[in-house]
């Protein structure tokens, strides 16, 4: 017998495992592999206890037939992985750095599009303050996330000492209000990193995305490796006109982007740019429309 018919508390069968996949993958575009069982289980168990049903059947019966309602909300968050930290894969951020000093043009404009419960936007952000020796840079964020529970905390921006507590004593200072009273173990960010960043809900795989670009820089790490290879290329391809000619884009350490070399070169560890072809076409674009410009103004 499979041992998911034998779990104690609920009945969970290869079929219903499969259905959930099938579910999450046309709406993320999220491929679960066969070891993610019992990560499954864990994960949606909460939400059959929480309902009081028996089998993940009658679960996924109704999760089905509220689409779009709160049970789908929190079915897509409870199997959303949210892993992320203070300044994590820490390369990344004097490159940020030396990028955005580098440019003319203001305000600056980045993109995290899978900010989980902060961290990363917020370390853009004290980026961002540290950069230009400010607490009111020339900078925008936008971070977006298809996990509204995640957007939650991380508009809050309320952590537990734990989550901060490898960050060097200065900055932790410098960013941060520690809690007292019955907040006491807590932190939280200062309004002025808060001020720079604008939270917002985005599923990569909508036909619609609640942005506007260009951006100078985006954050798209340790997302991409939840996607097989025809959805990558597709939410790659919907960056390009996002990004400014001279932007970049930051991946994760275990990502490539090597089916992508028509649109993506690589231009550091895990940093890339736009492909030669695309930024020389906008040039050429760029200079018929001066042309343009200065034979009407003859």
């Amino acid at each position: 017998m499979n041992r998911y018919l034998e779990q104690k508390e609920f009945i969970f069968t290869p079929s219903d495992f499969e259905r959930i996949r099938t579910m999450l993958y046309r709406h993320c575009g999220i491929t679960l592999s066969d070891n993610k069982k019992d990560m499954v289980y864990s994960r949606l168990g909460r939400r059959l206890r929480a309902n009081g049903l028996k089998t993940f059947r009658d679960y996924l019966i109704w999760v089905e037939q509220d689409r779009g309602g709160d049970e789908w909300e929190a079915f897509i968050n409870s199997l959303t992985t949210n892993l992320t930290a203070f300044f994590r894969e820490p390369h990344h951020f004097p490159l940020l750095k030396e990028h955005v000093l580098n440019l003319r043009k203001r305000p600056i404009r980045l993109w995290c599009s899978a900010s989980s419960t902060g961290e990363e936007p917020y370390t853009m952000a004290m980026t961002m303050v540290e950069a230009f020796g400010t607490y009111k840079p020339p900078v925008e964020i936008i971070a977006t996330d298809i996990d509204t529970h995640v957007l939650s905390k991380a508009k809050a921006g309320i952590y537990s000492m734990e989550r901060v507590e490898k960050l060097p004593k200065d900055t932790l200072k410098r960013f941060f209000l520690k809690g007292t009273g019955s907040n006491e173990g807590y932190v939280q960010v200062r309004r002025e990193l808060s001020d720079l960043i604008s939270f917002r809900r985005l599923n990569l795989l909508d036909e619609y995305w609640p942005i506007n670009g260009p951006f100078d820089a985006i954050f798209c790490r340790n997302v991409m490796i939840y996607f097989d290879k025809a959805t990558q290329y597709k939410i790659l391809k919907r960056f390009v006109p996002l990004l400014e000619t001279h932007g970049v884009l930051f991946a994760g350490h275990s990502e490539s982007l090597h089916h992508a070399s028509d649109i993506f070169r690589l231009r550091g560890k895990t940093v890339y740019e736009l492909a030669s072809s695309i930024r020389q076409a906008r040039s050429e674009k760029v200079s018929i429309h001066q042309e343009a410009l200065n034979g009407e103004s003859r």
